[in-house]
C-alpha cells in the first residue's frame, strides 16, 4: 500500500485516478479546491478549500499533512486550468491567472509537501504537450502553451534537484480527455475518457524510476519531446 497525495482531485482527471488508487488498497489523499462531496461513497481522504495560487492555502494543506505524519510515496499535481486566446486577443490578466495554476501551483505545492515525502518517493506533474516547444506547430493558445511550457521546466527543474534525494520526478501528458477543460478545445479529436486518462497516468508512476526521472510521458507510455 502506497501513501498518495493527489492534487486537483475536485474531479476529472484527478477524481479518477483517486478513486482507481484506493480501489486498488491505495491509501489516497485528495486535495480539493471544493469541498469533500465527491469522495463520501469512494471513501478517499480529503482535504478540502486548497487553492494552489493561495500560499495560506497550501500552507494549510502542509499542515494537514503534518497532522496525519504520513509519509507520501507518491505526490501527484494535476490542477490545471485551460483558457483559449489568439495574437490581438490576448487578455493578459486571465494570462497570469493560468500561470499562477499550471506553473506557480505545482512549484508552491511540491515544495510544501517535501517535508512530507518518503525517501524514495515519486512526483508526477500533469502538464501538456501544448508545453511542448518541439511538438508546437500550430501556434496560438498563448496563455496555456505558456503556462504549460513554464510547467514543464518547473517540472525539469525539480527532476534535477529531487533525483538527488532520492526522489523520481516525471511530467504527464494526460492526452485529449473528454473534460470540462476541453470542452471548448479548437478542432476535432477522439478524446478519451478521465478513467482511461487516469489508468495511464496511473501506470506511469507506477514504472517511474530515478533512472527514468527527468522524462515527458504521455499517458500512453509515449515518450514526448520537451
Amino acid at each position: 500500500m502506497k501513501n498518495i497525495l493527489v492534487v486537483g482531485a475536485d474531479r476529472g482527471i484527478a477524481n479518477a485516478i483517486c478513486l482507481q488508487l484506493q480501489a486498488r488498497g491505495d491509501h489516497v489523499i485528495a486535495v480539493c479546491m471544493g469541498t469533500t462531496e465527491p469522495y463520501t461513497e469512494g471513501g478517499v481522504e480529503t482535504i478540502g478549500g486548497i487553492d494552489v495560487t493561495d500560499a495560506k492555502a497550501v500552507a494549510r494543506m502542509a499542515q494537514e499533512l503534518g497532522r496525519r505524519k504520513t509519509k507520501l510515496d507518491w505526490v501527484l499535481h494535476v490542477a490545471g486550468v485551460l483558457g483559449l486566446d489568439e495574437l490581438g486577443k490576448i487578455d493578459y490578466d486571465d494570462m497570469r491567472r493560468q500561470f499562477e495554476i499550471n506553473t506557480l501551483g505545482p512549484l508552491r505545492v511540491i515544495e510544501a509537501s517535501m517535508p512530507y515525502m518518503a525517501a524514495n518517493a515519486k512526483v508526477g506533474v500533469v502538464t501538456s504537450r501544448v508545453g511542448s516547444l518541439g511538438d508546437n506547430s500550430s501556434g496560438q493558445m498563448y496563455a496555456y502553451r505558456v503556462s504549460k511550457a513554464g510547467a514543464n521546466m518547473v517540472t525539469l527543474n525539480l527532476h534535477h534537484d529531487l533525483s538527488k534525494r532520492g526522489i523520481a520526478v516525471v511530467a504527464l501528458h494526460p492526452g485529449m480527455v473528454a473534460t470540462d477543460l476541453t470542452k471548448d478545445y479548437p478542432g476535432n479529436f477522439n478524446y478519451i475518457q478521465p478513467q482511461d486518462a487516469a489508468k495511464g497516468l496511473i501506470a506511469r508512476m507506477d514504472e517511474l524510476t530515478l533512472a527514468t526521472s527527468g522524462q515527458f510521458r504521455h499517458a500512453n507510455g509515449d515518450q514526448l519531446m520537451w
